[in-house]
């Protein structure tokens, strides 16, 4: 950005120095824009509807393996966490399980989400299908920073 050169004391101000000063708050106007497109909606349990400006929102990904070349069976439930930390309230986290053998079994999954905090998030991978498998979890944790 550009940095408007301070006046002497007692130096006359001319139209060339005004006409800095002018467009330097303007390009600075432009940068700040009170658009609504700026800010998020963060739903917290604890607190409700809580709008922050985007830059000062805190989003976390992480990645967990849960199976590495296993053997389950249908019905076994894995389970997984993941730590982070910054968080004010608990955060909205999103799970996605990825199937990294692309395996029948490792197809037929689902990710259940059973305890949010602020500093963790703990969940299972639940099994339909016998077979081996090979699924790791894709984490997004989005909130308030603390």
């Amino acid at each position: 950005m550009a940095r408007i050169p301070l006046p002497n004391r007692g130096q006359p101000l001319d139209v060339a120095y005004m006409y800095q000063i002018a467009d330097t708050l303007n390009t600075l106007s432009t940068q700040v824009s009170p658009s609504l497109n700026k800010y998020m909606t963060i739903d917290t349990i604890s607190s409700g509807k809580q709008d922050v400006k985007s830059s000062e929102m805190r989003m976390v990904g992480g990645y967990v393996e849960v199976a590495n070349n296993s053997t389950v069976s249908a019905g076994n439930e894995l389970p997984f966490s993941l730590s982070y930390s910054g968080f004010k309230y608990a955060p909205i986290v999103t799970a996605t399980p990825i199937n990294i053998d692309g395996t029948s079994a490792g197809s037929d999954i689902s990710v259940v989400l059973k305890n949010v905090t602020v500093s963790k998030v703990d969940g299972v991978v639940k099994f339909k299908t016998s077979g081996n498998v090979s699924i790791g979890i894709n984490i997004i944790a989005l909130g308030i920073p603390n």
